[in-house]
C-alpha cells in the first residue's frame, strides 16, 4: 500500500515563505512524475507545478517565479518552496505522484496567507 504524507502547511503573512513536503512510503518504486495541486473553497482542484525524473520543472502563470518544486529521488520525496504569498494562494495544497501507470494522491495541507 502506497502512502503520500505531506507537511509544512500554516498561517503566514502576505510576503511569507513557506515549505511543503511530500513523502511516499510502501511499494512505490520509480516515481515518474511529481506535481502539486490546490483547491481553494468553491474552486476546482488546480495544478500547481510539475518535476520529472530528471529534474524538468513546469510552473502554472500564477506561481511562476514564486514557487520552486524540488524532488529527492532517493526519498521518494517532492518539495515546494513558496515564496512571496499572496491572500489567493490560500488553499489546501495536494501532491501527487505517478508512478508505473498509477497515480498516488496526499490527503493535502492547509495554506492560508493573511493579508
Amino acid at each position: 500500500q502506497v502512502q503520500l504524507v505531506e507537511s509544512g502547511g500554516g498561517l503566514v503573512q502576505a510576503g511569507g515563505s513557506l515549505r511543503l513536503s511530500c513523502a511516499a512510503s510502501g511499494s512505490i518504486f520509480s516515481i515518474n512524475l511529481m506535481d502539486w495541486y490546490r483547491q481553494a473553497p468553491g474552486n476546482k482542484r488546480a495544478w500547481v507545478a510539475q518535476i520529472t525524473r530528471t529534474g524538468l520543472t513546469n510552473y502554472a502563470d500564477s506561481v511562476k517565479g514564486r514557487f520552486t518544486i524540488s524532488r529527492d529521488n532517493a526519498k521518494n520525496t517532492v518539495y515546494l518552496q513558496m515564496n512571496s504569498l499572496k491572500p489567493e494562494d490560500t488553499a489546501v495544497y495536494y501532491c501527487l505522484m505517478s508512478s508505473n501507470g498509477n497515480n498516488y494522491w496526499g490527503q493535502g495541507t492547509q495554506v492560508t496567507v493573511s493579508s
